[in-house]
C-alpha cells in the first residue's frame, strides 16, 4: 500500500478548509460537504475555529485515492499561526498551495511558497474560487509566476470564468508552449527530442513528473472548492506529480511528534510521522534530546476518513501515540534523525497575562503550560515574586485566541497588558571573571572562572572548556554549564543573550569530607550546589566587564498601494519608526520596501486600508535584531535570584537553601 502525507496550505480565507471538505466528499470519506461558515467541517474541530471561521490548529485526515492512502493535513492561514504549519512541513510528502482567484497572491501565499521552495517540498498549485464574481485566470497566473516563482505549468483552461457554470478542462491550452519552455529548461532529453520535432504526450508527462517531484517546477490547477470544479483533475495530479512516502518498515525505528494534544481524561496524544521501521505498542523508546524513554500505551492510525486503534504503525504513516508523557512538539524518537529545524522566525512580541477576579492562579499556570505544550514557540516566562506570567506571541490575533480559549476550554477569565517587544541582548566586547574556592568574598566551595566572547547572530550559545575534563568531577562541569545557559536568559537589562560563546577558563572543588563514624560533610565538601550558586555570579560579572548592548526586532515589510496614495503613506510610515528602503512602480501601483519594529507592524496592518483606500497590501517578516538607538534602554523585570545585586542574591540563595 502507498501513502503520501499531503499536506494543504494557504493565506487566511483562500478557501483551504472547503477545498479539504470538497477531496473528502470526492474521495467517497464524507457523503455531506461540510461548510466553514456552518461549523460543520471535518478538519476545524475546535469550538473556536467554528465561530470565528478560521483554522487554529493543523488537523489530519485520511482518504484512499485509487492505489493511494493519502493523509490530509490541514494547515492554518493566518500569520499568527504559522508556528503550526512549521511544525507539519517537516513530515509532508507533498503540498497544495491554494491561491484565490479573486485575491489572487498575498502575503502569506509569498512566505509559503518561499519556504516550500528552500525545503525541496514537491507543490501543486490550486487556484481556488473561479466561480465567484471578480475571479480572474491569466492574470492570476502572471501573479504566481512573477511573484511566486517563474517555474509554473498550467495545467488547463477555464471556463465560465466567475459564474457558477466555471469549469476547469484539463488539458494543454495557450500557455503549452510557455510550459514546454520551462520543462525543457530542466530536462535536456526533452530539449532534444523538440529540436528534433519528437515531443510526444507520454515523454512530456514522465518530464512533467520529474520536474515536480524534484521541486523544479510546479504545476498549476483552477476550480472550485464550492462547486467542486476542478477538483477531480487535481485528485488526479496529486497521485500522478506527487512522490509517495519512503521508508523502510524493517528498518530502525525512527519517526518525528508535529502535534501534541490533550485527549480527555489530559492524557498526552503525540502525532508523530515515521519515517522508518515499525513501532508497536509496548515498546520503549528513547526520545527528544535529553535521553528520556517511554512507553508507547497505545497507537491509533488514519485511514478512510478516521483514525483506528492499531496494534502498530510502519514507516511512511502517521499515527497518534499515548504514553510518551514527556515527549515534545518536534522531538526525534527512536534512531536520531536531522535536528529539528525552526523555519520560520520565533515570535517577536510578549504580553503579561492578568487573571480576572475569580480565576484561580494554580489553575491559570497550568492551563498556560498545557497551551505552551502544544504550541512550543508560545514561550512562558513565570515571575514567582511578581506572580506574573508572561506569554510570546507573533500578533494580536494569537492574543485573542489564547485569551477564547482559556475561557472555552479552561473557564478562566483573563485579560493582557499590552502588547510590547521580545527583545535581546548582544555583547559589546570580551568579558573575563573568576571566583576561587575558599576566598573571600566567595562563600560556595567551588571555584569558577568564565570568559564571554561575541559569537555570530543565529549561533546560538556555544559553551566550552579550557580546563582539564579530568580536574574535577563530571557533574560539576554539567552544572556549570547547565547553570550559564539558565542565567543567559536574562542579561544585564533582563533580556535574553542569545548568541556568545563562554569558556570555563578556572575550576577547583573541594573533595568529598567524612567524620569517623559519620557521613558526608556538606561543609567541607563542594556539591553541584556550590557550582549553581557561584556561576550566576562569574557570569554576570563576566558580561559586566563585556558589556551588552539591547537589540529590539525589525520586521521587513512590503507595501504594495496606488501610487497616487504614497503622500499619505511616507509621512504614516515615518511616524510608526519605518524606514522605507526601496521604491519602485509598476503601472499605477507602488511598492515600498523597508524595516518596521516589530511592535508597529499591527499598527501599520490598521492604518493601511485608510490610507490606501482600502486597496494596500502589506506584506511583513521578521528581518533581524537591530540596537536600540533612541531613547531609554529597555529593561525587563527579572525573574530569578538577580545575580546583579551580590548581597541581594546571596541572601536569596541563603534562603531557598535553608528553606
Amino acid at each position: 500500500m502507498h501513502l503520501l502525507n499531503l499536506g494543504i496550505l494557504a493565506h487566511v480565507d483562500a478557501g483551504k478548509t472547503s477545498l479539504t471538505e470538497r477531496l473528502l466528499h470526492a474521495a467517497g470519506v464524507i457523503d455531506e460537504i461540510g461548510r466553514v461558515d456552518d461549523g460543520n467541517t471535518r478538519t476545524d474541530t475546535l469550538a473556536l475555529e467554528r465561530q470565528r471561521g478560521i483554522t487554529i490548529k493543523s488537523a489530519v485526515v485520511s482518504f484512499p485515492l485509487d492505489g493511494v492512502t493519502v493523509n490530509l493535513i490541514d494547515t492554518p492561514g493566518h500569520p499568527d499561526f504559522i508556528a503550526e504549519v512549521e511544525r507539519v512541513l517537516g513530515v509532508l510528502d507533498g503540498a497544495v498551495l491554494v491561491v484565490s482567484a479573486v485575491e489572487g497572491v498575498q502575503a502569506q501565499t509569498r512566505v509559503l511558497m518561499r519556504t516550500l521552495r528552500r525545503l525541496r517540498i514537491p507543490t501543486l498549485l490550486f487556484v481556488n474560487k473561479i466561480d465567484r464574481g471578480g475571479a480572474r485566470d491569466e492574470e492570476v497566473l502572471r501573479e504566481i509566476a512573477d511573484r511566486l516563482t517563474p517555474g509554473i505549468v498550467p495545467m488547463g483552461t477555464v471556463t465560465g470564468l466567475g459564474t457558477r457554470a466555471a469549469r476547469f478542462v484539463p488539458g494543454p491550452g495557450p500557455g503549452a508552449a510557455a510550459a514546454l519552455d520551462v520543462l525543457t529548461e530542466h530536462d535536456d532529453a526533452l530539449l532534444a527530442a523538440y529540436l528534433d520535432d519528437r515531443v510526444t504526450g507520454p515523454l512530456l508527462r514522465a518530464s512533467l513528473v520529474a520536474a515536480t517531484r524534484e521541486t523544479l517546477v510546479h504545476p498549476v490547477y483552477f476550480g472550485s472548492a464550492a462547486t467542486g470544479a476542478g477538483v477531480e483533475a487535481l485528485l488526479a495530479g496529486v497521485e500522478e506529480l506527487l512522490p509517495v512516502a519512503d521508508g523502510d518498515p524493517d528498518g530502525p525505528v525512527s519517526g518525528t511528534v508535529f502535534k501534541v494534544e490533550r485527549g480527555p481524561a489530559g492524557e498526552k496524544i503525540a502525532y508523530a510521522r515515521m519515517f522508518s521501521g515499525t513501532l508497536r505498542v509496548r515498546d520503549r523508546i528513547p526520545f527528544g534530546i535529553g535521553g528520556a524513554e517511554g512507553r508507547v500505551t497505545a497507537i491509533s492510525v488514519f485511514g478512510h476518513g478516521t483514525d483506528t486503534r492499531a496494534d502498530a504503525v510502519a514507516a511512511g504513516r502517521i499515527a497518534r501515540l499515548w504514553g510518551l508523557g514527556g515527549i515534545r512538539i518536534g522531538d526525534a524518537f527512536g534512531e536520531p534523525r536531522t535536528a529539528y529545524e525552526h523555519v520560520f522566525a520565533p515570535p517577536t512580541l510578549e504580553t503579561v497575562v492578568v487573571p480576572g477576579p475569580h480565576t484561580h492562579r494554580g489553575a491559570l499556570h497550568l492551563a498556560l503550560t498545557q497551551l505552551a505544550e502544544q504550541d512550543p514557540l508560545i514561550g512562558l516566562r513565570h515571575d514567582e515574586r511578581r506572580r506574573e506570567t508572561s506569554v510570546s506571541l507573533y500578533g494580536e490575533v494569537q492574543k485573542e485566541v489564547v485569551q477564547a480559549t482559556l475561557a472555552d476550554e479552561y473557564g478562566l477569565d483573563v485579560t493582557f497588558r499590552e502588547t510590547t517587544p521580545l527583545c535581546v541582548e548582544r555583547l559589546v566586547g570580551t568579558g573575563h571573571a573568576v571566583e576561587f574556592n575558599q576566598k573571600d568574598p566567595n562563600p560556595f566551595l567551588a571555584t569558577v572562572g568564565l570568559r564571554v566572547e561575541p559569537a555570530p547572530p543565529g549561533s546560538g550559545v556555544a559553551f566550552r572548556l579550557e580546563v582539564e575534563l579530568g580536574s574535577m568531577p563530571y557533574a560539576f562541569f554539567k552544572a556549570v554549564e547547565d547553570t550559564v545557559r539558565e542565567t543567559l536568559d536574562q542579561g544585564l537589562h533582563g533580556w535574553p543573550v542569545p548568541d556568545c560563546t563562554v569558556t570555563m577558563t578556572h575550576s577547583g572543588y573541594s573533595p568529598r569530607q567524612s567524620h569517623a563514624h559519620q557521613g558526608f560533610d556538606k561543609s567541607m565538601s563542594s556539591t553541584g550546589a556550590d557550582f549553581r550558586g557561584v556561576t550566576p555570579l562569574v557570569l554576570v560579572e563576566a558580561l559586566r566587564r563585556a558589556g551588552t548592548r539591547v537589540h529590539g526586532p525589525l520586521h521587513r515589510f512590503r507595501v504594495e498601494a496606488p501610487a497616487d496614495t504614497l503622500g499619505a503613506l511616507l509621512p504614516a510610515l515615518a511616524g510608526l519608526g519605518a524606514v522605507p528602503e526601496a521604491t519602485h512602480h509598476q503601472g499605477g501601483l507602488c511598492v515600498l520596501e523597508g524595516t518596521v519594529p516589530a511592535a508597529r507592524v499591527h499598527a501599520l496592518e490598521q492604518r493601511l486600508p485608510g490610507l490606501t483606500r482600502g486597496e494596500g497590501e502589506l506584506e511583513s517578516s521578521f528581518a533581524r535584531y537591530a540596537p536600540v538607538g533612541h531613547g531609554p534602554v529597555p529593561e525587563r523585570p527579572r525573574t530569578d535570584l538577580n545575580p546583579l545585586d551580590r548581597k541581594e542574591y546571596l541572601l536569596n540563595v541563603t534562603r531557598r537553601v535553608s528553606g
